[in-house]
């Protein structure tokens, strides 16, 4: 059979470059039209019912303030209790005419099917899922003693959003709700010392791409790809050797706010995109990844790994 594959390489090169440079102007075409079509039939959230995990900070929270100035309905999920109070008590000021709160860990597939059930039982309804609980740990592989100290990344990144979208597909089926799951960039781009937090945004997109294909038109799938964003996670408040040295390497990126993330990012569920990339330059980084990956990964090898943070830099940074 190997001289099918032989015949393949050949004949198939040509035939598929030839096909994508006539399609090339009618996907674009198509992309305008689909475009102008959602922006003028934006999606209306006010009373619906939107479960947002990883509510209690960062972008969940701000994303439960968006949410809630459009009038929709809140359930949200963190683990502070405390912290979520807060949260709800402001989303009812900006606008949401119910909020609930419920303490739970993504990590445990229990708590992932109570909490879906007790916002159906609350509500009677579901119309968007928002995965964004997540965790991230900066350090060099090699440098890492106990392997098993890093499995909560997947199981809160990864498994944590496979197990509520598990319990919530039926619901979301019935309303033709949506899917908004919060990757990251590094889920293509790779920085150095987050491997298995990039891991575990890869193994998200991938997941979620393989959803869209087998739910169709029945639930909408919405990956969001985060850059830089300001938030607890990018803080770094735990002020190790590695993480202080990575801040002050980060220090000429410039972050976006959470809450103008939220912003683009709720204004693009309701515009029914596919994928919202934010900040809108990071794309850029994308195309340079696809063309030329040799040179991302230098500069990302120079950046994060042999190039040192300066003295007085890093000394403002720990101190």
């Amino acid at each position: 059979m190997d001289w099918i594959h032989k015949y393949l390489n050949i004949l198939l090169t040509p035939l598929i470059l030839s096909s994508f440079l006539i399609s090339l102007p009618l996907r674009h075409v198509f992309k305008l039209v689909s475009r102008i079509k959602r922006y003028i039939f934006s999606e209306n959230v006010a009373g619906k019912v939107i479960l947002i995990t990883g509510a209690s900070s960062g972008i969940g929270e701000q994303l439960a303030y968006e949410y809630a100035r459009r009038g929709a309905r809140l359930a949200l999920i963190a683990r502070r209790e405390d912290r979520l109070k807060e949260v709800a008590k402001k989303a009812h000021r900006l606008g949401s005419p119910d909020v609930i709160v419920l303490s739970a860990d993504v990590s445990k597939v229990e708590n992932c099917q109570r909490f879906i059930g007790e916002t159906l039982r609350h509500f009677g309804q579901l119309d968007h899922l928002v995965n964004n609980a997540g965790i991230t740990e900066i350090l060099m592989f090699e440098d890492v003693i106990k392997i098993s100290d890093f499995t909560p990344i997947m199981d809160i990144n990864f498994w944590g959003s496979v197990y509520s979208t598990h319990f919530a597909v039926p619901h979301l089926r019935k309303s033709r709700g949506k899917i908004v799951v919060i990757a990251s960039s590094n889920g293509w781009l790779h920085m150095p010392k987050l491997s298995l937090y990039n891991a575990s945004k890869a193994a998200l997109i991938g997941f979620y791409e393989t959803l869209r294909v087998e739910f169709g038109s029945d639930i909408g799938i919405i990956i969001v790809i985060p850059g830089l964003i300001d938030s607890e996670m990018t803080q770094l408040s735990e002020m190790s050797q590695v993480k202080s040295e990575l801040k002050a390497q980060l220090d000429f990126v410039p972050r976006e706010s959470a809450e103008m993330c939220a912003k683009a990012i709720v204004n693009g569920v309701c515009h029914g995109e596919r994928y919202i990339i934010e900040p809108f330059w990071m794309r850029l980084l994308f195309l340079a990844k696809l063309l030329c990956p040799e040179v991302v990964e230098w500069c990302h090898r120079w950046l994060f790994i042999t190039a040192k943070p300066w003295p007085g830099n890093l000394k403002k940074k720990c101190f």
